[in-house]
């Protein structure tokens, strides 16, 4: 309490940037950088420093930054950005005694390895598009949450989409379709069922590879077979098909929620009467995101909440 007001504070270091490289061989893989943008936020029984001028049991941000580049140092073996978070807030959470909870929230740059005359190169890599990200909160009794994500993956098909039989009313302009372009920027979150540190395989769990595998499954999801693809009636349809296949093929994901926007292409016709510049027949189009349909939703298993 802060004299007749009740007073919570948090305090961190965002935006920090650290790159680390571990330089393995080529016969074990080449080497490995990830580049990463690290948000650190601490829960801490500093309140005084908030209501008088005694700061003794602030931890600076800029030490909080600082461990950052400590941590990244110490960690020898390659680790997923999840077990860098999971680090990062058991340190803050042990080493100091005023600090109850941390947040940890890091989003990668995407650096992909490059292939030169069919082979995977050893120390070469190329920017990549869509990100992967993750937000993990430690407590000091060890209470765990693990969520990780993917932002920014474009995905579009130019046929098996349609729309019909919604709303009518007197402000429905959309005619029934059973041809269109669907085409969508997915953000996905995903969380995991560890509740406490004491949860975390023993045995390392590859976070990186799940992340992989999720993408792939919403891709194969939203596709469908590549000679025949798969009809979408709707977004809402495909995303719930796609948040559906994550659940059913990896039990180690309790939850996913998934945004899709649906990024339009319209139909172009061009002219008059007199004078048809452009005639419409499912070939030229006008892209815009502005504005665009925006559909989410989360899935999750009994007992599980995102």
């Amino acid at each position: 309490m802060a004299g007749k007001f009740e007073l919570q504070g948090r305090h961190g270091k965002s935006r920090v940037r650290v790159s680390r490289v571990w330089r393995r061989p080529a016969a074990a893989g080449g080497h490995v950088i990830v580049e990463w943008s690290v948000a650190v936020s601490v829960v801490s029984d500093c309140l005084p420093s908030y209501t008088s001028s005694d700061n003794s049991a602030i931890v600076a941000t800029d030490s909080i930054k600082n461990t950052v580049y400590v941590k990244g140092k110490e960690c020898t073996e390659v680790v997923s950005m999840e077990e860098f978070a999971v680090i990062l807030g058991r340190h803050f959470t042990s080493l100091y005694p005023q600090v109850s909870e941390a947040t940890v929230t890091i989003v990668e740059r995407p650096w992909e390895r490059v292939v030169v005359d069919g082979k995977p190169h050893s120390h070469g890599f190329k920017v990549g598009v869509e990100k992967h990200s993750t937000e993990v909160i430690v407590k000091k009794s060890g209470s765990l949450l693990i969520n990780s994500g993917i932002q920014g993956y474009s995905l579009l098909k130019t046929t098996q989409s349609g729309f019909e039989g919604f709303v009518t009313d007197r402000y429905r302009l959309l005619p029934d379709t059973r041809e269109r372009i669907v085409a969508t920027e997915v953000t996905a979150w995903w969380r995991y069922p560890f509740e406490h540190v004491s949860q975390l395989p023993s045995k390392p769990f590859c976070f990186t590879q799940r992340y992989q595998d999720v993408k792939k499954v919403l891709s194969e999801t939203f596709f469908g077979p590549p000679d025949v693809g798969v009809y979408s009636p709707s977004v809402q349809n495909t995303l719930y098909l796609m948040a559906k296949e994550v659940l059913m093929r990896f039990p180690d994901i309790s939850s996913i929620q998934v945004r899709m926007p649906n990024l339009h292409f319209l139909p172009v016709n061009l002219g008059s009467k007199e004078n048809p510049l452009v005639k419409f027949a499912d070939d030229v189009y006008l892209p815009t995101d502005e504005p665009h349909g925006t559909i989410e939703a989360t899935l999750s298993r009994p007992m599980s909440k995102l």
